[in-house]
């Protein structure tokens, strides 16, 4: 995946960001440690007692671990503007973002001793990595997948068209009011993905690098799409109930929901179909103001035993950064569970990243994220 062309906004806010005093040595911890995390992804057991990574970090650092979940990466940026938390698993279109306000700071990549076992093609990665500097620690990463009730489908669709265009489903019943759409500026990016596909005379490249007839294309086919929607989801496990409950039978989705409904037996399942994905590698970033960096350290390293990586590739149904931990038998994972979540796809995946304007296609030729946001609350509102 090409490296997209940075603001000189965040350049700006990265160099001086780099200038804050980086830590030389992790000391002894401060007791506490905040983070904000997606779903499912810091667990102590309490959802599932086979997947708690946080009880024996505890015992061994006398770090306490709160964890306040955001549902998206908007909440996340908001939780962090606010302050109070030490760490932050930030997606791509979030991270670039928090650099640029100031909120993260560089990491002391030689303070983490596992550095060396992430995957190289993470290790650098322009969603969190800014003129050479790092401002975090890659934590997972996936494809955002098309889930699908499998008694309505007998087999997986082939085309992300059965949540963006009006049909009649293998059952013999329209899709109308039967599918849903991620409440989140991002899905743009979706809309955008599909079209690359299906309209390829636009000259789309990145569905993140939109200039202004390719960002229309992509609202009005979200404005189609709201037509069919139920229901926009950014809680997952609120997705999980209605795919269980209200009849929805189709959404993009993450396979944390995949996961949990087939492990309750429900008839769903997951495909990426042929217009491919877009996807998410997330990552632990430290807060320029965290009061608890010694723990934050320790965390970040913590993040990176094999056996974490491994569970937690597991329970999420994500890709471990650390691609020993799908074969050396440390955590539940295996090499055939690490392919079916995605790991021979990187390529293939359109990684999540934050819109600018200044992108591929010249200075200020695409539209930056702010206009992303707006229009979509006004695209869910039926504008």
């Amino acid at each position: 995946m090409k490296k997209i062309l940075i603001s000189t906004t965040i350049l700006a806010f990265a160099a001086s960001n780099a200038a804050v005093a980086q830590m030389t040595a992790v000391g002894d911890g401060e007791g506490e440690l905040s983070i904000v995390a997606w779903p499912g992804y810091i667990e102590r057991g309490e959802t599932d007692k086979a997947y708690d990574w946080v009880t024996k970090f505890e015992e061994a650092t006398g770090c306490k671990v709160s964890v306040k979940t955001a549902n998206t990466s908007d909440e996340m940026v908001a939780l962090m503007n606010e302050g109070g938390f030490d760490l932050v698993t930030a997606s791509g279109d979030a991270s670039l973002r928090l650099v640029a306000g100031g909120r993260v700071q560089a990491v002391n990549t030689d303070l983490i001793p596992s550095w060396s076992k992430i995957d190289e093609r993470l290790q650098n990665g322009a969603w969190f990595t800014v003129d050479g500097t790092h401002y975090g620690v890659p934590y997972q990463w996936g494809p955002n997948v098309l889930m699908y009730n499998t008694q309505t489908f007998p087999e997986a669709p082939k085309s992300w068209s059965v949540v963006f265009e009006e049909q009649t489903l293998p059952d013999g019943k329209s899709n109308k009011g039967r599918v849903q759409a991620y409440d989140g500026p991002i899905h743009i990016a979706d809309a955008a993905q599909y079209l690359m596909a299906h309209k390829p005379e636009l000259g789309i490249t990145s569905p993140y690098e939109l200039n202004e007839d390719q960002y229309k294309a992509a609202l009005d086919l979200l404005r189609q799409q709201r037509e069919l929607v139920g229901r926009y989801w950014h809680d997952a496990f609120i997705q999980i109930d209605d795919f269980k409950n209200e009849g929805v039978v189709a959404s993009g989705s993450w396979p944390f929901q995949v996961g949990l409904l087939a492990g309750e037996g429900q008839p769903v399942a997951s495909t990426i179909p042929e217009e491919g994905a877009t996807g998410w590698a997330d990552t632990t970033m430290l807060a320029t103001d965290a009061k608890h960096p010694n723990c934050a350290y320790k965390w970040m390293e913590h993040t990176l035993s094999s056996n974490l990586q491994s569970d937690l590739s597991v329970w999420f149904g994500s890709v471990p950064v650390t691609p020993a931990s799908c074969t050396d038998g440390s955590g539940m994972q295996t090499v055939e569970g690490c392919t079916a979540n995605g790991l021979d796809d990187f390529d293939k995946i359109r990684f999540w990243t934050t819109p600018v304007a200044n992108c591929s296609q010249g200075e200020g030729a695409c539209v930056p994220y702010y206009r992303w946001v707006s229009d979509y609350i006004g695209v869910i509102g039926g504008r």
